[in-house]
């Protein structure tokens, strides 16, 4: 799971002290540093990428370490916001160690998934911040609590599933390719994209609420953590659906 806890943000910044304001955050200092997020990312998603080319039963600790070393570093960053400067971009080299070798993989597989999920993704994040930028999709108490508690049960599913694998125990039609397994597939991705929305409610109040710079960097890390999440539910979608 991929997604950080829509109240711990909420939380963040709500109860920053005085002391720490200086200078503030702004929703330009957050695009900008998604964008140093999104390019981190992409260094090391590159390398990644192409060990799998070279030599494919060498990227499993690429994978392990992008997987356990971006879990880890995302919760001190959630827990811990002020460290989010640093702990940002290292999740961001993390993840990309992790999705670079998982998209190769993907892509061996199914011939242009991994370009079909990008656009996708590309193009769920562009729409959504069009439909909440013209208040289509209000943000209210209800919405979060609605989105924060979808995105726990998928944790807590997914953990479920992971931990069964180790005793024979598999989650029926989560990773199959049946109509089932699509759908939930596509209700997963819906639930991740909403969280794009939580990610925008955030960073719009955190600067109207002229938080401490350093927040700039903890809404980048928020969008990042949804944007990966989406990006991976689209690819698992798309491989069922062209499995068929």
């Amino acid at each position: 799971m991929r997604s950080g806890n829509p109240s711990l943000k909420t939380e963040a910044f709500q109860n920053f002290k005085e002391s720490d304001t200086g200078r503030k955050m702004t929703i330009q200092g957050t695009v900008n540093k998604t964008f140093i997020l999104l390019l981190l990312l992409l260094v090391t998603f590159v390398y990644s990428w192409n060990q799998f080319v070279t030599s494919p039963n060498s990227v499993l600790p690429l994978i392990l370490v992008g997987a356990i070393g971006g879990l880890a570093v995302g919760l001190v960053t959630v827990f811990v916001p002020k460290v989010s400067p640093y702990t940002a971009p290292i999740y961001a080299l993390l993840e990309g160690l992790f999705l670079g070798a998982v998209s190769a993989q993907y892509e061996a597989q199914y011939g242009g998934i991994v370009f079909q999920a990008v656009l996708i993704t590309i193009g769920v994040l562009l729409s959504l911040l069009l439909v909440y930028k013209s208040g289509l999709i209000k943000v209210t108490q209800n919405f979060r609590i609605g989105i924060a508690a979808a995105t726990g049960a998928i944790f807590l599913v997914y953990l479920i599933s992971f931990v069964g694998g180790f005793f024979g125990f598999n989650i029926p039609h989560l990773h199959e390719s049946t109509p089932l397994g699509i759908g939930i597939s596509v209700v997963i991705v819906i639930i991740a994209a909403l969280n794009l929305v939580l990610d925008f409610d955030f960073i719009e109040n955190a600067a109207a609420k002229q938080v401490p710079k350093y927040f700039e960097w903890y809404g980048a890390f928020g969008l990042l953590v949804t944007l990966v999440w989406l990006y991976l539910e689209i690819l698992r979608l798309l491989s069922k659906i062209r499995s068929r």
